[in-house]
């Protein structure tokens, strides 16, 4: 048996790879390829636009597939979400849906977009939050290029962005957030009714999850003094507990503990104070609670 999946191709594609790969999942893809060979022979890989992802799930074309909420959402695909993915090009964090406009538009509430022609490429959900909002305006699709239409062509702009960097660059401002969206995991609700293909999928879901926890954290073990362990785990961070275990025919412990990456610079010269020695950073790859 075979899981058909569909993973997004162009600006969230190595991203993506990056994250497989993490997991245990080594996807290789020929430059104009589709159709990637994976490390897993249970696995079908379809690369094709996160847009069309969610459509091609809910048809049962796909048995599930990575995209974004607002995809999904834009698509009113009826699927089934198996895991929320806090990951996306260039950050961690979730991507934007928001209304833009020029910067001396003199627009500067969204009830200000009342008669007013706005582009996007997610016009059923710019649709659904101007209806929610009281305010009819022309929404009209755009095949791309979306920030540079303002103020020339339209008015406003409905676009995603992860930074806002680049609405800044075109001189824009951010007047609302329709929603805030990160990658889904989902599935067709057939396939998710399949007992082999939901447990597959909950197994990738473990392993992708954990591969997200593990970023930015690493591991510490250091060898201790029995009489100066107190001292050591006031010094250190952890994510629940250290774990300590005693060392053979030996007054010392061993302390090992997960922690974030960015603390470490100023931890390991402190724990050195403390009386902490042979100390071992190491890198993670999945952390599964």
């Amino acid at each position: 048996m075979k899981l058909r999946l569909g993973l997004p191709k162009g600006s969230l594609q190595e991203a993506t790879f990056k994250l497989f790969k993490q997991a245990g999942y080594d996807i290789s893809v020929r430059s104009r390829s589709y159709f990637p060979a994976v490390n897993d022979p249970e696995l079908e890989i379809v690369l094709m636009r996160a847009q069309e992802i969610p459509r091609y799930v809910n048809e049962g074309v796909l048995d599930a597939g990575l995209s974004g909420l607002d995809w999904i959402m834009e698509n009113e695909a009826d699927v089934v979400e198996v895991a929320d993915l806090m990951y996306a090009k260039n950050t961690h964090n979730p991507i934007r849906v928001v209304i833009a406009v020029a910067n001396n538009s003199g627009i500067e509430t969204v009830s200000d977009l009342n008669g007013k022609r706005i582009a996007t490429e997610l016009v059923r959900v710019t649709e659904k939050y101007l209806k929610e909002s009281n305010v009819k305006a022309l929404i009209e699709y755009s095949y791309g290029a979306t920030e540079v239409k303002v103020p020339h062509l339209v008015d406003a702009i409905a676009d995603i962005t992860e930074t806002g960097s680049s609405l800044k660059a075109n001189n824009l401002k951010i007047i609302a957030t329709i929603l805030e969206s990160t990658t889904k995991l989902h599935a067709n609700r057939n396939s998710w009714n399949d007992p082999w293909k939901r447990e597959k999928l909950q197994s990738m879901a473990v392993l992708l999850q954990g591969a997200l926890r593990a970023r930015n954290k690493v591991g510490m073990k250091m060898n201790v003094p029995g009489d100066r362990l107190d001292t050591i785990l006031d010094v250190l961070p952890a994510m629940k507990q250290p774990t300590v275990s005693q060392l053979v025919h030996s007054d010392w412990v061993a302390v090992e503990v997960i922690l974030e990456e960015r603390q470490v610079r100023d931890l390991i010269p402190a724990l050195k104070k403390a009386g902490a020695q042979d100390i071992i950073e190491y890198p993670l790859t999945k952390v599964i609670p």
